[in-house]
């Protein structure tokens, strides 16, 4: 290993050794104690220790194996050791680590739980492995049928929870449903924390105006396309070259861009969308990891 590559490789052993941690409190202290349930390898995992009494420390391990596998084909090996690794520690810390049940009332159980098990989740994403490798066999399993990737999440995790409801009751198994949802937005959060970039097409009469105020006001780099406008129903053949203007936010300056855009050009046609992952460029200073 080089020796630039150390601090970055002590940064994602702390990662994910505190998402562990937060993973391991999350169903010892709430999950656990209340036989209540996550989506994914930890609810199948969970589902077989509450219906058939194994030690939860092992079953998480076991279970997550041939995720881990199909990690070393569908991704790389070195995520896969990464990953096997990171979930041999959460079984010794869920067997050894003496965390006490919090709380009994469901809704803070459901909440709280979800939202401490999504920051483990999300820090061990961030430190290079999966603490749940339902996602693996989302990408393994897209690849050989029509589905998408989320599609099979959520069909895996309906069936996950049907059995919840049928064998320990459908309040718990709608709990855990709510766990599920805060542990999956507490993920996202805290992979794109709170800098969740957003792309921004311009298309406007008034182009040149707009990307001296994008570069110079609010100190963005532009990506220009060249392209026509015009086509309009009642004079089809008649249209005119504009500049195209892309350009990345963050979520926070998306109502300031917005507003810039509407003063120079009311009549301006803006659309953005949600983008995952940002780094390079005039990005590259402001990007995490």
């Amino acid at each position: 290993m080089k020796l630039f590559q150390i601090p970055k490789w002590l940064s994602e052993i702390f990662t994910t050794l505190v998402g562990i941690l937060f993973c391991s409190f999350a169903l010892k202290s709430f999950l656990i104690p209340n036989k209540f349930f996550d989506g994914g390898v930890t609810g199948i995992s969970l589902l077989l220790h509450e219906i058939y009494e194994l030690n939860i420390a092992w079953v998480i391990v076991i279970v997550n194996i041939p995720f881990i596998i199909m990690g070393a084909f569908q991704v790389n090996k070195a995520f896969a050791i990464k990953t096997f690794f990171a979930v041999i520690v959460l079984g010794l810390s869920l067997h050894y680590i003496p965390f006490q049940a919090q709380t009994s009332d469901k809704l803070l159980v459901s909440i709280f739980g979800g939202v401490f098990m999504g920051i483990g989740v999300g820090l061990a994403i961030r430190g290079g492995c999966a603490l749940d490798g339902i996602e693996v066999l989302a990408l393994y399993t897209g690849k050989r049928i029509s589905f998408t990737i989320s599609e099979i999440i959520l069909g895996i995790n309906i069936i996950i929870f049907l059995i919840a409801g049928i064998e320990l009751g459908l309040p718990t198994a709608l709990y855990s449903i709510l766990t599920y949802y805060t542990a999956s937005r507490t993920i996202s959060f805290v992979i794109e924390g709170l800098e969740e970039y957003t792309g921004v097409t311009i298309i406007s009469g008034e182009s040149e105006k707009i990307k001296a105020q994008l570069v110079m006001e609010l100190n963005k780099g532009i990506t220009v396309y060249k392209g026509e406008r015009g086509f309009l129903k009642d004079n089809f053949d008649i249209s005119n070259p504009v500049d195209i203007v892309f350009t990345v936010v963050t979520r926070f300056e998306v109502r300031r861009l917005r507003n810039i855009i509407h003063e120079i050009d009311p009549k301006a046609f803006v659309f953005t969308s949600t983008i995952k992952e940002a780094a390079g460029g005039v990005l590259k200073k402001r990007a995490r990891h």
